[in-house]
């Protein structure tokens, strides 16, 4: 993707008026790749819940959008900290942008590999606890809406409500993972319960991300953490 941001040395202003354009710009290409995420999200779901082949197939295409996303943001982050010379705050905020793109990256690497899950659990019956892994799939995706909800509203009390979020997904993943690990003479075939154990890892770890995502929040408007 082509950077929003122009750093043609000739005309590079340092005013502090541009380089808030340019912050600005920054959050609004985090937000796109914030909904590149979402849509992932949402596409593993259908493939894990629905058994849609083709839901795991666009993740594909759309996966090498989000990293390209991110690999701008990260460059044009790396740019206004070495040319423009920001003050403390602005630091901060780069900082904390450069860190939440990563989260974002990681979360659709996630549903990525999720996909993946889907695609090998199909030839499998469902097991008996997808319907209590669904759930927790939706509250993941919730607490992604919810932290770039709060990167839009610059909710300095993200931080906080995010870890209880995360609670709630703990949770799940606990009495999920007891369920699925300590099973004895099981009767069937293992690997969809070793798939299954691996996929609510990796939601536990998309919603870990997205607390981060909203501590980072707070950390931009506060400069503590959540």
């Amino acid at each position: 993707m082509q950077s929003r941001v122009n750093f043609s040395s000739s005309k590079f202003n340092s005013s502090r008026q541009d380089l808030q354009r340019k912050l600005k710009c920054l959050r609004q290409d985090i937000l796109r790749m914030g909904a590149l995420v979402e849509q992932a999200c949402r596409l593993s779901h259908r493939a894990l819940f629905d058994r849609d082949l083709a839901a795991a197939q666009a993740l594909i295409k759309l996966d090498k959008q989000i990293d390209r996303f991110y690999r701008q943001i990260e460059s044009d982050s790396i740019m206004l900290l070495t040319l423009q010379a920001p003050v403390a705050q602005d630091c901060r905020v780069l900082g904390a942008f450069m860190q939440l793109v990563r989260d974002l990256e990681r979360i659709g690497d996630y549903a990525k590999d999720l996909a993946e899950i889907a695609v090998k659990l199909f030839p499998y019956p469902p097991l008996d606890c997808m319907s209590e892994i669904e759930r927790m799939s939706r509250e993941t995706q919730a607490m992604l809406a919810m932290s770039l909800k709060a990167l839009v509203d610059l909710d300095p009390e993200a931080g906080h409500q995010m870890k209880q979020k995360d609670t709630t997904v703990d949770d799940a993943y606990d009495r999920l993972y007891q369920r699925l690990a300590y099973q004895r003479n099981y009767p069937g075939i293992l690997e969809p319960v070793l798939l299954v154990t691996l996929a609510i890892r990796h939601l536990e770890r998309m919603a870990d991300h997205a607390t981060n995502i909203g501590q980072r929040v707070t950390y931009i408007v506060t400069g503590q953490r959540g």
